[in-house]
């Protein structure tokens, strides 16, 4: 056991351990499930059925597998009432819908949006493919996508005259915003032409230019009813549509190609329209606030110039005020002056007192310093005194005119000179130079 605990694999093992992060179970559950639904979501699934039962709620419970694994359901009463086959088990069908964790039992789960029999799932596959080749090209990058004005000046609104949606769109806006004006773009929003003319209303908003936010709305259907918004030519016209596009297609579960290309995704068409009209009651809420601060900061200036012209009134009134204050101001000055001028004084005085101390001494040794100097100089000119070398026998040779001789060469015979000695001079003539 020791020499397991010393081996370099369990040290790496308990340096790895101590390093790995703790998860609380939840949280490590909705992490798996946010994972899930950034990487897979959502995700189309065939297999065959195992284990159906429908509770009295009318939501659907079974397993899906095949040879290789299988995976727990479930499919809610909404969902299941839209079925027009009836499942059994060992039937082979085509699931769409959205993994997830059920946290109590930590189970990997499919939440089952829609099914159908197997080999209807064509349109599924081509969602996925367009869907991946928009978003490979960047259409769904939350970086491009534009916020909502918080106070349009209108609002547009495209979808077909007909359907419910407008009016749950309109009604919302009436209530919400009844100030500010709508515009209807009219498109079909189902069937083989509804694209082209989705496209179209999205065009001549933009060329119109008349609202600032748009609504892309439609109510909910089977994805075949919702096929003209998975269209890619409207989700290249709705990324370059020069105002927000608000796509509020289907319900909370449905999703298009238009909901990821459109700058905000609605759940619902009426979410749609509350997302981009705030009540005016809280605008006039907002209002209220804003004049009663307004109102209280102009009354706490009114206050503060009141207060002023009372003081200044005060002074007006009673100059002997200003008068006294100024004399008290004057005699402190004053006051002050003579404190500094006497510090001044003394300041001098010490100082005259400290050079009166340190001239004495000061001279004294500049008068040691310059003897010394003088006697060092009187010194050195003795000892160059031309004296003291004739005094040592030496002779100084110049001849009648006083130039001094100091080479033999500079004489000549009969040449007459006169020599300085210690005491006197000679006067000498030249017999003969010579050399040494």
């Amino acid at each position: 056991m020791t020499e397991m605990a010393d081996s370099p694999e369990f040290a790496r093992a308990a340096g790895l351990a101590s390093r790995l992060r703790v998860w609380p179970v939840g949280a490590l559950l909705r992490a798996i499930a946010d994972s899930l639904e950034a990487r897979f979501n959502p995700v189309c699934v065939q297999g065959e059925i195992s284990g159906f039962s429908r509770a009295a709620s009318g939501h659907c419970y079974f397993s899906l597998k095949d040879d290789q694994g299988q995976i727990r359901c479930a499919m809610f009463r909404r969902a299941a009432s839209l079925l027009d086959f009836s499942p059994a088990d060992g039937q082979r069908v085509e699931l769409r819908g959205r993994l997830g964790v059920y946290e109590p039992r930590g189970e990997l789960q499919m939440v089952v949006e829609s099914m159908q029999q197997a080999g209807k799932g064509d349109l599924f596959e081509q969602f996925l493919a367009l869907k991946a080749k928009l978003e490979t090209e960047g259409l769904f990058d939350g970086a491009r996508k534009r916020p909502l004005p918080m106070m349009p000046r209108a609002i547009g609104v495209v979808t077909s005259l007909g359907a419910a949606a407008l009016h749950d769109v309109v009604t919302a806006l009436q209530r919400r915003v009844p100030h500010i004006p709508v515009v209807i773009y009219p498109a079909s929003v189902q069937g083989g032409q509804a694209a082209g003319q989705l496209r179209e209303a999205l065009r001549t908003a933009g060329q119109r230019a008349e609202v600032d936010v748009l609504l892309l709305v439609r109510g909910g259907g089977a994805m075949e009813d919702l096929w003209a918004f998975n269209d890619e030519q409207l989700a290249r016209q709705i990324v370059a549509s020069p105002m927000p596009v608000v796509c509020g297609v289907g319900h909370e579960t449905d999703f298009t190609i238009a909901d990821f290309c459109a700058d905000v995704r609605a759940p619902t068409p009426t979410a749609a329209a509350e997302l981009c009209a705030e009540p005016q009651r809280v605008w006039l809420g907002a209002l209220d606030l804003m004049f009663s601060r307004l109102q209280d900061a102009v009354d706490r200036q009114m206050q503060s110039h009141s207060q002023r012209l009372d003081r200044a009134e005060t002074r007006v009134s009673r100059p002997s005020h200003l008068v006294t204050r100024q004399q008290a101001r004057l005699s402190g000055l004053a006051q002050s002056l003579r404190h500094f001028a006497r510090a001044a004084l003394r300041s001098e005085s010490l100082r005259t007192q400290t050079l009166e101390t340190l001239l004495p001494r000061a001279l004294k040794r500049g008068l040691t310093t310059a003897r010394q100097r003088t006697e060092r100089a009187q010194l050195r000119l003795q000892l160059l005194d031309p004296q003291l070398v004739l005094e040592r026998g030496y002779a100084w040779l110049a001849d009648m005119h006083g130039v001094p001789i100091s080479t033999v060469q500079g004489t000549h015979p009969g040449q007459a000179l006169r020599a300085t000695l210690a005491d006197g001079e000679v006067d000498l003539t030249v017999l003969a130079p010579r050399l040494i």
